[in-house]
């Protein structure tokens, strides 16, 4: 089916944290170049940011971490929590009975999203940005939602065994 990327995700969905609550904070530094996970996060009294939950993606809107990969799924939080991070984050939460939240990760990670985010991008030199507008009104067709899930499903059991693998090798580096 086809859609605009708006009608897929939504885009940074409102969510509250009262200035001086402790929450996790997922910094730009702390993200690696195209990995899905979050590999830690830091507590920190919440003073502005862009907010988020379990499921939603986030992707560096900003020169020249989004051309680097920084894309994640956030995984680190409890139920109902919400998490914070960089006011140069975008956030991407699945829409109930239309998006799956592990297709939806690897659909933003694609060369056809990220490549048109970062043909979007304005601004002075070094320190450009991705228009959201853009993004908000891209057309993308994607499968129905029991599709999705096998898709999704089946790309992130590959990125869980990369990740068994990584652990495995730094396990036998260090021993």
């Amino acid at each position: 089916m086809k859609y605009k990327l708006s009608e897929f995700a939504e885009f940074s969905p409102k969510e509250t944290i009262s200035k001086g609550t402790i929450a996790k904070k997922v910094s730009m530094d702390i993200l690696r170049p195209f990995c899905r996970d979050i590999p830690t996060f830091v507590l920190e009294k919440y003073n502005g940011g862009t907010k988020f939950r379990n499921g939603d993606t986030i992707m560096a809107r900003i020169t020249p971490c989004l051309e680097n990969g920084k894309t994640a799924k956030v995984d680190i939080l409890e139920e109902g929590e919400v998490g914070f991070g960089s006011t140069e984050y975008i956030v991407f939460r699945p829409i109930e009975q239309v998006s799956d939240p592990d297709y939806l990760f690897y659909l933003i990670c694609s060369p056809f999203v990220r490549d048109s985010a970062i043909k979007s991008m304005v601004g002075s030199s070094g320190r450009q940005r991705v228009q959201t507008s853009v993004l908000e009104q891209l057309e993308i067709d994607a499968p129905e939602l029991e599709i999705q899930k096998r898709i999704g499903g089946l790309l992130k059991s590959i990125d869980d065994k990369i990740e068994f693998n990584n652990a495995i090798n730094n396990n036998l580096m260090s021993a």
